[in-house]
């Protein structure tokens, strides 16, 4: 049964219900704001009203900056570096392709997620050591200039296989993309085509705490991340 409301009667209860709200706002209480909007919410439900559904979840939306932590690492220093690794990973390229027009490569991928990738490798990636199975990252595949060239700033990698980039069948080299057979001592996980890695971490993490729950593996805070 539906009742009608006269519209001038309808936009004073609205403007009514927000006055209400606004003045919890203004409380400076955020948490006090969630609650009386859970139990409105959930007693609407109680009484039969289709509530519109919203994908916005705590996980997707930015969370305010008070309530941020203390960014953990030096930012000014970190950019520096950022920006080394950046100008490597284009020149690699660059360089690559002026000795062999055939070689191609991507330039722009790791540019624009260079800041997710370093603040990733210094403040939330976990290696494989003795005490912790390290985290599995799935390395999106264009960005893979980036990678290398962090990894010869770490000395993890040499000059001459940045000169040889892509042409991997020819040792010392370096494989067009994160490929395991081809850099077995490097690269985790095949990553190649575009999107694989994203959707390839998820199933990884998914498939960990099937194994967990089943008892077949160990309990671990490991991370699968893209």
């Amino acid at each position: 049964m539906t009742t009608d409301v006269e519209p001038d009667v309808a936009s004073l209860e609205l403007h009514e219900w927000l006055e209400s709200i606004e003045y919890v706002i203004s409380q400076g209480d955020p948490e006090r704001t969630r609650r009386i909007l859970a139990a409105l919410e959930s007693r609407a439900a109680e009484s039969g009203v289709r509530l519109p559904f919203s994908a916005n979840t705590p996980y997707v939306n930015t969370i305010p900056v008070e309530l941020q932590e203390p960014y953990p690492g030096d930012r000014d220093l970190e950019r520096r570096i950022k920006n080394i690794v950046r100008w490597n990973a284009l020149a690699m390229v660059v360089r690559a392709n002026r000795a062999d027009g055939s070689i191609g490569g991507h330039i722009s991928t790791f540019a624009s997620s260079a800041t997710l990738y370093e603040v990733g490798f210094n403040h939330f990636f976990r290696n494989r050591n003795g005490s912790h199975e390290g985290d599995l990252l799935f390395v999106q595949g264009h960005a893979a200039p980036g990678i290398y060239a962090r990894a010869y700033l770490e000395g993890r990698i040499s000059e001459e296989q940045l000169k040889n980039f892509r042409h991997e069948v020819n040792p010392p080299g370096l494989s067009s993309y994160p490929h395991p057979w081809l850099m077995p001592d490097f690269w985790e996980f095949p990553t190649v085509s575009m999107g694989l890695g994203a959707i390839t971490g998820i199933y990884q993490a998914r498939f960990m705490k099937y194994l967990e729950n089943r008892g077949i593996k160990k309990p671990s805070d490991s991370r699968s991340g893209s």
